[in-house]
């Protein structure tokens, strides 16, 4: 008796239509600006289906279409399809352990306008920091035009964070554990839409990724410095988050287990204890008078100067860093390794202690393609991972979510 075989039915003509919808206006949101021509190229398909996508999102109000300047050419030219980026737009936020950070950013990745304040450290402020967050946020509403629209809410945190709902699980240089970050925060904006939470690393490998320096890149490992020390990793294009939404957890790497300093998690010898802030301003004996990314900055601009002390703490800080690195890419092969954060800073400064670990602990076939590069979108990269996380909704099912929001906005 033979076997029933069963066939699986393919996708139906409105979500293939829907998928396009959404692929192209990617495209025009990562990519910026591009011909008709251009599109129906990058995503294979014909030009009369370019121009009934592009028709489409431009009724919406999502993209417009211009005729493109001089081209020399003969014949009709090409429209040029551009994100309408001051009249769609996301609201991201950065929550770091000594600032917090808020944006509105358009369509297209352009930042439209920011605001900043200064966060106390170690200090369990839920209440303070959604409230400073909030009030940024209807600041950059109330200045926003008149017919532009909030399609998400992104915010990045300095913790591990449970994705389904915002949930900052445990923040060891924060002070904070199971503090409903996301909920809260959703509900003092009352703007209608889910607050989506990402950790700051995970959220920089993804800006990197597809914005910054790891264009092009599908295997990358991102290291984030703020006091400690995050990681987020791309393999195959795409996050490796864990289980729960908690991997990547590269500062909690023993890299010193016997007489390792102290860690914010309870340990002894992370990657963060040996190579974070206070390692730095302990070791160039600042412990005292420096904070923060300037004060990281101070100690590297010294070293460069001339000041033993400050050099010497970088190389002990770098030879810690490039035994992380090497055990990271013994294990994930990754074609680039990316320095954020205050990281950028240090790595400016022992590059050549990171690169010689490197050349003495890494496997030969792991080791003789991997380029080591520091955040292109520099400050900037966790608030813009921040605002893709945002903008995802609206990438995957453009009009869908379009539709969602104006619902909201008309029952409001």
């Amino acid at each position: 008796m033979r076997a029933r075989t069963t066939s699986k039915a393919g996708p139906s003509n409105e979500e293939i239509r829907r998928r396009n919808l959404g692929t192209l206006l990617r495209h025009v949101h990562l990519g910026g600006p591009a011909s008709r021509t251009a599109l129906a190229d990058r995503m294979g398909l014909n030009r009369s289906t370019i121009m009934a996508l592009t028709t489409e999102l431009a009724s919406a109000g999502l993209i417009r279409e211009e005729l493109p300047g001089e081209t020399g050419r003969a014949g009709r030219p090409s429209l040029v399809v551009r994100p309408e980026s001051h009249r769609v737009y996301v609201l991201a936020f950065d929550v770091a352990v000594d600032r917090l950070l808020a944006a509105r950013v358009g369509l297209g990745g352009m930042i439209l306008a920011r605001r900043e304040a200064v966060r106390r450290r170690k200090y369990p402020d839920l209440d303070d920091v959604v409230g400073t967050l909030a009030e940024f946020a209807r600041q950059l509403i109330r200045d926003a035009p008149r017919d532009a629209v909030c399609v998400g809410v992104g915010a990045s945190f300095c913790g591990m964070i449970r994705p389904a709902d915002g949930m900052v699980r445990f923040g060891p240089n924060t002070g904070w554990m199971d503090q409903a970050f996301g909920a809260e925060f959703g509900r003092r904006l009352g703007l209608g839409l889910p607050v989506q939470v990402g950790n700051e690393a995970h959220l920089g490998a993804m800006a990197e990724h597809e914005r910054g320096v790891g264009i092009g890149y599908q295997n990358l490992i991102y290291l984030h410095g703020d006091v400690g020390v995050g990681g987020g990793i791309i393999v195959d294009g795409k996050l490796l988050d864990g289980n729960d939404g908690y991997g990547a957890e590269a500062g909690h790497m023993v890299v010193n287990p016997y007489d390792g300093r102290l860690c914010g998690c309870g340990s002894r010898g992370c990657l963060e204890a040996e190579v974070g802030e206070q390692a730095l301003f302990a070791a160039a004996n600042r412990s005292a008078e420096l904070v923060g990314h300037d004060g990281v900055r101070a100690v590297v601009d010294a070293a460069e100067q001339g000041d033993t002390a400050a050099r010497e703490a970088l190389h002990r800080i770098g030879d810690w860093l490039g035994i992380g690195v090497a055990n990271l890419i013994n294990v994930f092969n990754p074609g680039l390794v990316i320095f954020g954060g205050m990281l950028r800073e240090v790595y400016r400064g022992s590059a050549v202690q990171v690169r010689n670990r490197i050349m003495a602990n890494v496997l030969p076939v792991s080791r003789e393609r991997v380029q080591l590069r520091t955040a292109a979108l520099g400050d900037d990269t966790t608030l813009v991972g921040a605002a893709e996380l945002a903008f995802s909704d609206l990438l995957t099912d453009p009009l869908e979510a379009l539709g969602r929001r104006t619902d909201i906005t008309s029952s409001t």
